[in-house]
């Protein structure tokens, strides 16, 4: 990124945030044009639009401004995604060797997915893609065991107004189906993508969960169709929840792991 230009308003909205420290929590907007050689009017505006989004406070008192819990809200998701990072590692690569295909970790956003960690396969016909990896939930295995884990209203709230996109022939479009797809997930505790994103590509995944149980991540295994057919799917859904189950208990997790009885019958 060096080089490129940058959006003046927002490196001088930065440029304010980092004036703060621990040992001065609050300041107020003579002091930071001082420090910035900023007009006080530019730094006021500055001030009042970072409060309403939360990444400062304003205290009525003493007329200063303070850190927002917005950027403790930030900080923690960052926190949270590093603890992911560092507790998927071994099963991500254990996973990618018992399978020898395509392992990742998937988060939600929204309506897409995010690809946050991917060990490539050792076959040379494979996948291709990449960290930071973008795609639609309804589609991908991955997907559906991440809105199959959202609470009820969060679920009804995402699919009103939501168009579902036929990626290929196999791609769930109706919010009926896509529920009852959804449910099958939670029933068995994996989910499956089959020529639904792509044609002749076909994924399996399982439910990463935090110290509180609720479901973060998670965990696949995604490769050509043609080496993840109906035995090898079922057997890779397995081995999935196995790994998911292992990064799930180092977040802390401590519930009972019984979602993969099922795929060893």
């Amino acid at each position: 990124m060096s080089g490129a230009p940058l959006l003046s308003s927002v490196h001088n909205a930065l440029r304010v945030l980092d004036c703060f420290s621990a040992t001065e929590r609050e300041l107020g907007v003579s002091e930071l044009a001082r420090r910035l050689a900023m007009g006080k009017s530019t730094v006021h505006r500055l001030c009042t639009t970072l409060a309403a989004g939360g990444l400062l406070e304003h205290n009525p008192v003493t007329g200063r401004y303070r850190l927002g819990l917005r950027l403790y809200e930030l900080g923690a998701l960052v926190g949270a995604h590093m603890d992911l990072h560092e507790a998927a590692g071994p099963s991500l690569l254990e996973l990618r060797n018992r399978t020898g295909e395509t392992a990742q970790v998937a988060v939600l956003d929204g309506r897409e997915v995010v690809y946050v960690e991917r060990l490539e396969s050792s076959h040379t016909v494979r996948l291709f893609g990449r960290v930071g990896h973008r795609n639609s939930a309804h589609c991908t295995a991955t997907g559906k065991v991440l809105l199959a884990h959202l609470p009820e209203a969060e679920l009804d709230a995402l699919l009103d107004g939501w168009v579902l996109p036929a990626r290929t022939p196999y791609t769930i479009t109706e919010h009926a189906a896509l529920r009852e797809a959804l449910a099958e997930v939670r029933r068995r505790g994996w989910g499956e993508n089959a020529n639904e994103v792509e044609m002749g590509v076909a994924s399996v995944a399982a439910p990463v969960r935090d110290v509180t149980g609720a479901v973060v991540a998670a965990l696949s295994v995604a490769g050509p169709a043609m080496r993840l057919d109906g035995g090898s799917l079922r057997r890779f859904a397995g081995v999935a929840v196995e790994a998911a189950d292992a990064v799930s208990r180092r977040l802390g997790y401590r519930g009972a792991a019984g979602a993969q009885k099922e795929v060893r019958r």
